[in-house]
């Protein structure tokens, strides 16, 4: 009986052991929560960055056609290979 419990605390301790110590430890578990959490608030930082490049590339895109849709109608201005029709109203 006393080889059982001898054996049994051999077990524990061994199980203990890989809690705390081992590859899948409550401390490393610890050390990449913390890692994760680190990695999303850089991720969030480069969604939110993307975005504002997006919006830029976006205002940019519609920014020059609005230009030239203004110097169109406002100007007068024409592409080269166009012809220019004005009608008066």
């Amino acid at each position: 009986m006393k080889t059982l419990g001898v054996i049994l605390a051999a077990f524990l301790m061994l199980i203990q052991y890989q809690l705390w110590m081992g590859k899948g430890s409550l401390p490393r578990g610890v050390q990449l929560r913390a890692e994760l959490a680190s990695v999303e608030a850089a991720n969030e930082q480069a969604r939110a960055r993307n975005a504002q490049l997006e919006a830029e590339l976006r205002d940019l895109r519609e920014g020059l056609e609005m230009v030239e849709e203004k110097a169109r109608f406002e100007l007068g201005m024409i592409k080269p290979d166009e012809i220019y029709v004005q009608v008066r109203r």
